[in-house]
């Protein structure tokens, strides 16, 4: 009997040691076919670093996998001259909008450079002793989001210096969209510096091939680039960030949900800046028919002094709420549907993050949401047709893009 009970144990066992052996084969090969960023093939570019004199342009995203990049390049000699800090920071932890200072970083005693201040590009002088500048920043492919705007800047001044980019790509994890109005010219500012779409549905290694291609820096002037691409990457795949890009999208959410709720940053209406779920909910003091609640706080290294500090807003939590793929403007006409003062709904930032006056006008003249999109459509497919020229990954989409 004890033999009987031990070989039907074994006979249930044999089956369930086959099934999770096949998980960790799935769970393995899935790894190794997922999106692998390029900082993580130093193969491809520590020899061409050899004997450099290097500048960066980096954030907390600059990583690989738990190591910052620059504490990796130290360790194999490069000889790193400065680090250039985009907005938030070289370590991520200031205000949207706060002004970055120069100086002394004090884990590496290297110099830091501000591009968010006074100045947002290099100047010759910060260049003169750089053999190359590298750039590695994680992106999130919406067009107002500023580090693209930094390396529009560092692609200028390097072309100045006749100094190579070397753009050491990341996964776009909004890449599968092409959506949203093209950015009118009259209309470029930090948060646009380019005639493309919200969505851009680009990498920042595409877009700086993009901004080379179509001559859009000053003087029409072309950027030297050398650019080490993602492995197992195509714009149809998804890409969950392993580090928050920015202190306001902490989680995949927040990033999926920010192309179309930036855009209450030209309204009245909190993107609920100040609380725990920033880009996932909105609300106003005033919406006091909806029933989702939150009260911004002061969070220092977030949001220091958000919109409606301290007073309870009303409106949506998007965490049980499906969300249209690509941009919506479901929510931003229903806010105005509902905002008792029409007059003060909008502000001026939004024609700079829509690119166009046409989307306020639009809303105000009661258009639908699909009435509007139908007007991005002639844009959209011209730039479709020029984006085709600079991609490096497969552009594979689902509703909304190529």
């Amino acid at each position: 009997m004890i033999r009987t009970a031990n070989y039907n144990f074994i006979g249930k066992l044999i089956p369930l040691c086959g099934l999770f052996f096949m998980i960790l084969a799935n769970a393995c090969v899935a790894q190794q076919n997922s999106p692998i960023p390029a900082a993580y093939q130093t193969e491809e570019y520590l020899p061409y670093l050899k004997e450099k004199a290097v500048g960066m342009v980096v954030n907390q995203t600059s990583t690989i996998k738990q190591t910052h990049l620059v504490d990796t390049l130290r360790s194999h000699d490069i000889n790193i001259k400065k680090v250039f800090a985009p907005e938030h920071g070289f370590r991520g932890q200031a205000d949207a909008g706060a002004t970055i200072k120069s100086g002394i970083d004090e884990k590496t005693g290297l110099p830091i450079i501000s591009l968010y201040g006074k100045s947002k590009k290099p100047t010759n002088e910060q260049l003169k002793d750089l053999d190359v500048v590298i750039f590695d920043i994680q992106d999130v492919g919406a067009r107002f989001y500023t580090y693209i705007s930094t390396m529009h800047y560092v692609m200028e001044a390097c072309a100045e210096n006749n100094i190579p980019l070397l753009i050491l790509d990341r996964p776009n994890p909004n890449g599968m969209y092409v959506d949203g109005p093209i950015l009118e010219i009259e209309h470029q500012s930090f948060v646009g510096m380019h005639p493309i779409p919200i969505l851009h549905g680009l990498t920042v290694a595409e877009l700086a091939q993009m901004i080379n291609g179509e001559k859009w820096l000053k003087n029409e002037l072309q950027c030297e680039l050398k650019i080490i691409k993602n492995r197992n990457y195509s714009h149809a795949d998804s890409y969950s960030l392993p580090i928050k890009p920015s202190p306001n999208l902490p989680n995949d959410l927040s990033i999926a949900l920010y192309p179309s709720l930036c855009l209450f940053e030209g309204t009245v209406i909190s993107v609920g800046r100040g609380t725990k779920k920033p880009f996932q909910q909105i609300g106003h003091p005033s919406l006091t028919d909806f029933e989702h609640t939150f009260t911004p706080g002061s969070m220092p290294g977030s949001s220091a002094h958000p919109p409606f500090e301290d007073a309870k807003c009303y409106g949506i939590d998007f965490e049980s709420k499906d969300f249209e793929e690509g941009i919506s403007l479901k929510y931003l006409i229903d806010f105005y549907t509902a905002f008792p003062d029409k007059d003060d709904y909008f502000n001026n930032f939004l024609t700079k993050l829509a690119g166009t006056e046409s989307l306020r006008q639009q809303i105000e003249a009661g258009f639908s949401e699909e009435e509007i999109k139908m007007s991005w459509q002639a844009g959209l497919q011209e730039y479709k047709v020029m984006r085709e020229k600079y991609l490096l990954y497969e552009a594979l989409h689902p509703q909304g893009g190529n």
